[in-house]
This record gives C-alpha cells, sequence and structure tokens, in this order.
C-alpha cells in the first residue's frame, strides 16, 4: 500500500513538471541585471522574460550551454553570466546566414569578437547546421525564434539532421530548449515562411523523432492576444507573439 502511495505521489510530481517550473534564483536575475547589457536588449525584458528562460531552461553555474543561432546576442550574454563560475558558453552561427552577412559587410568568421572580450567564458562556433557539433558534450542547446528558419526553402537544410547532430553533441539526460513563434495548427506547412511561425505540433513530431522526449512545456510567453494568424512583424504583436516553450531531454 505505502509502495503504491510513493509510485502515485511520483506521477503526480512527473506529470506537474508540464505545468510548474522552479522560480528564477538570485544568481539567473543578476545575469540579467548584468550592466554589460546594451540598452536595447534590456527594453525587450519585460515580453521575452529572460529569468523566467533560464529557470525553465535549468541554465545554472557550470553548465556548457549552446545558444543556437544567438542572432545578436540578447540570450548569449545572459547565459555567459548565468552559467559562472565554471561554466561556458557557445554562440553558435549556422551557415546559412553568410551570404546576408557578407552584403552587410560582416566576416561571418569573425562574429561576436566585442562580446568575447567582455566575456571570457563565450566561445563561437560557425558552421552548417545539419553537422552541428560542439568541442566537448554540452547540457544545454538552446535555441529561441529561429527553429522555424531551418524548415525554410531558401536554406536548404535538412531539419531532422540537425536535431540528430544535436541529439549527438549533447550529454545524456542534457537538454534541447525551443522557442518559437507559435502558428495555428490549422496552418499549411508553408507558413514557416509567410508568417515566419511554425505549429507546435511539427517541433514536437521532429525533435522527438530524433530521440528526445519531451519533459516540459512552459507558459511565460503565452500572449493570448495573438491567434498565430499574422505576420509576426505586424505592428499590434511584433515582440508580444504568442510563443510555444519546450524542453526536450536525451535519455540518459
Amino acid at each position: 500500500m505505502k509502495r503504491a502511495i510513493l509510485l502515485s505521489a511520483a506521477a503526480v510530481l512527473a506529470s506537474s513538471a508540464f505545468a510548474f517550473a522552479a522560480p528564477p534564483t538570485a544568481k539567473m536575475k543578476a545575469a540579467v541585471a548584468d550592466t554589460a547589457r546594451p540598452s536595447a536588449d534590456t527594453a525587450r525584458d519585460e515580453n521575452r522574460k529572460p529569468a523566467e528562460m533560464l529557470a525553465f531552461a535549468g541554465i545554472t553555474p557550470g553548465k556548457v550551454v549552446v545558444d543556437m543561432l544567438p542572432g545578436g546576442g540578447y540570450f548569449t550574454r545572459i547565459f555567459a553570466r548565468a552559467v559562472e563560475p565554471g561554466g561556458r558558453v557557445y554562440a553558435y552561427f549556422g551557415t546559412q546566414y553568410d551570404a546576408r552577412l557578407k552584403t552587410q559587410g560582416k566576416d561571418p568568421d569573425y562574429q561576436f569578437a566585442d562580446l568575447k572580450q567582455t566575456y571570457k567564458n563565450l566561445g563561437v562556433i560557425h558552421g552548417p547546421l545539419p553537422q552541428f557539433v560542439t568541442p566537448v558534450p554540452v547540457d544545454v542547446v538552446w535555441t529561441s525564434l529561429n527553429y522555424h528558419d531551418m524548415l525554410n526553402k531558401q536554406y536548404a537544410m535538412d531539419v531532422n539532421e540537425v536535431n540528430k547532430a544535436i541529439f549527438k553533441s549533447l550529454k545524456p539526460g542534457g537538454y534541447y530548449v525551443i522557442t518559437d513563434h507559435k502558428a495555428a495548427e490549422s496552418a499549411g506547412d508553408d507558413v514557416t515562411e509567410t508568417l515566419h511561425r511554425i505549429k507546435e505540433s511539427t517541433v514536437k513530431k521532429q525533435v522527438e523523432a530524433a530521440g528526445f522526449k519531451l519533459v516540459a512545456e512552459g507558459k511565460d510567453l503565452t500572449f493570448p492576444r495573438d491567434d498565430g494568424t499574422k505576420r509576426v512583424f505586424e505592428n499590434d504583436i511584433r515582440g508580444k507573439t504568442n510563443q510555444f516553450m519546450l524542453k526536450f531531454q536525451k535519455p540518459r
């Protein structure tokens, strides 16, 4: 009888992982409050909820984290502080963006050179995403608002190969965390290009096919006024799109 009660309690706790997340720690809040962050980033904190994202992803001191497709480094900077002391962050730039960068006069091989001066635990990796690889096995691979891009025809990549490569680079028990603009489930597959969104069910299916297990879903980035049918750049929803938060684990 006692064993049955314990098993029942364990089941309740396991199911509640999808509904509840630990609150941000003082360390996480301090990483967000880092004075080295530019004002353009901090102005977005109210809607991007970075402290809650750290808690959801489990990014703590000593962890090795990859910020895949980091954009301007919004999360890269925060991660670099959050994993101190003893941790390391890799900003992973995919070669599919090289042509665009070159038209902007930027050298794809020297991105984040300035950030590396400020954050000594930051490394930069530049390579094709289907051949995703890290110098050491990592604890967390994170990507925010970019997963849908990998399905766009202009980049001509196999997202299933990307997910498999990420699986190989993670430590057993490591996490693959994805947030993205949520599309209505009735949307067509071309929604990644037309609206810059993706269906949550598509991501779950693709990532689980690579061997991952979905272990948590977050609700911190839920904005009910966005019904998933508009382009994410429309003025009334830009910066406040309804987003899903998915946390997958590589089995131990």
